[in-house]
């Protein structure tokens, strides 16, 4: 059996509809891209969002935080890496690292906690095809 990856890195370029008028990206969109990252692991994983929400699996963030750095401009090509830090039987925690590609520079931290639910909202456990190899 070949181990479930548990970290992913992505590249992201800041659009122009996420910045402000001074062209710094927007505190709000770090969690899109967060949400891009957990996203795109769970696909490395074999699984689609999509599919899980037809099966009345639901994840919701149950706890964030953040340290912003340093900004983000407009056409910045960024890289997120994303990894999970802990997991339970109904609950999955993330950690970022939002760093500038061409010069390496950290530019935002985040942890999250994301929670398995049903579409009632009640916890549920998270399903066996999304099992971790320890």
């Amino acid at each position: 059996m070949s181990k479930i990856p548990t970290s992913i890195d992505i590249e992201i370029r800041v659009r122009y509809p996420e910045v402000d008028q001074m062209g710094v990206l927007h505190h709000s969109r770090y969690w899109v891209y967060f949400e891009m990252g957990r996203t795109e692991l769970l696909r490395a994983q074999g699984m689609v969002y999509a599919d899980l929400e037809k099966a009345d699996v639901l994840f919701v963030v149950a706890n964030c935080s953040a340290k912003y750095k340093h900004p983000a401009h407009y056409d910045d090509l960024l890289t997120l890496h994303t990894e999970i830090t802990k997991h339970g039987a109904c609950r999955i925690d993330h950690a970022y690292e939002l760093k500038r590609k061409s010069d390496g520079l950290l530019l935002a931290t985040a942890q999250t906690t994301i929670a398995s639910v049903n579409k009632e909202g009640r916890i549920i456990p998270i399903p066996d095809s999304i099992g971790f190899v320890e």
